[in-house]
Order: C-alpha cells, then sequence, then structure tokens
C-alpha cells in the first residue's frame, strides 16, 4: 500500500480555479457531457475574439453531431487528441465540418468527422455578464465572414479606429 504522501492529492478552495493539462480537460469534459450534464470552463487564448475571448467562461452542452449547423460554436478534441478546441463550423462536406476560430487570417483547411465533436457552446460569460452576440441567428454571418477570412480583417480596422478615436478624445 502506498503511503498517503505519495498519492496525489486535488485540493479546491471555493471559488477556485484548477488547471488541467489538455488531455485532461478534454476527457473529463468528455465524461461529464456523456451524462448529459452542460460543462462549464474558462476560455484560453484569442482564436474566437471577438466573440469568445481570453478568460471568458464557456459552457458546453451535449449535441448530436448530426444536428449541428453552419454557425454553431463547437468544443473538440484537436487532431492530436491532446488539447481541447474550441472553434465555430463554417461549412460541411458529407460528415466532416470545417471548423475554424473567428480570428484566424487564413482559411481552415482540416475538416473535423462529426464525431470528433465534444459538446455546442450554449453560454459565454464575460466579467459575469452573458455575452449573446455571436450565438444568435448572425452566427451564419459571422460564419461567413470567418471562413472567408474576412472577420478578422474587419476586427483589426475597428480596433484601430476606436484606438486611434480614443487617442483624439485624450488631447
Amino acid at each position: 500500500m502506498k503511503s498517503p504522501a505519495a498519492r496525489p492529492a486535488l485540493s479546491v478552495r471555493s471559488g477556485s480555479e484548477v488547471q488541467l493539462p489538455g488531455t485532461a480537460l478534454v476527457g473529463l469534459m468528455r465524461a461529464v457531457l456523456a451524462r448529459g450534464l452542460p460543462f462549464r470552463f474558462r476560455a484560453r487564448g484569442w482564436s474566437m475574439s471577438p466573440f469568445i475571448r481570453d478568460r471568458d467562461v464557456i459552457t458546453i452542452v451535449p449535441v448530436d453531431s448530426t444536428s449541428l449547423k453552419i454557425g454553431d460554436i463547437v468544443a473538440f478534441a484537436g487532431p492530436d487528441g491532446q488539447r481541447l478546441v474550441v472553434h465555430r463550423v463554417v461549412g460541411r462536406r458529407g460528415t466532416d465540418l470545417r471548423i475554424q476560430g473567428d480570428s484566424a487570417a487564413r482559411a481552415a483547411d482540416d475538416l473535423v468527422p462529426e464525431s470528433s465533436v465534444l459538446g455546442r457552446v450554449k453560454r459565454v460569460e464575460r466579467n459575469g455578464q452573458q455575452v449573446w452576440f455571436g450565438l444568435g441567428t448572425e452566427r451564419l454571418v459571422v460564419a461567413f465572414l470567418s471562413r472567408k477570412r474576412v472577420l478578422s480583417l474587419l476586427v483589426m480596422k475597428v480596433r484601430a479606429l476606436v484606438r486611434r478615436l480614443g487617442r483624439g478624445k485624450a488631447k
């Protein structure tokens, strides 16, 4: 029998966060969604900006992969199975999905089998407030703009304009 000191322990204080490596996060999400329950976690990265930003809280719900539509934001295990990816469905070829990050500067190269999708984004929270834009019917326009690589250019132009206007007010 191993001594108690040799066993890894996981303790979480109320309100604290646990960071898991990609494989553990993917495995835990699979287990939770397989039970029909939603899975919440904090997003890492900017590939879905401006709709999902680094540190936003995302709720993933189980989904029948055949019911996925263009514009849906889905979670799936990356090609290596080692990391979780959350991107938008921008196209379909048979039972494969073309998935791309909203802020991607280049088109999605790979197709993802429907069966690789773990779940669909149901809710996004930023600073305790629900973010709506990008999850409603406008998701079709966003998917089109993402696929054509126009969305990332528009976002950069709008950010530059906002910065320029902000500097003008500071004078």
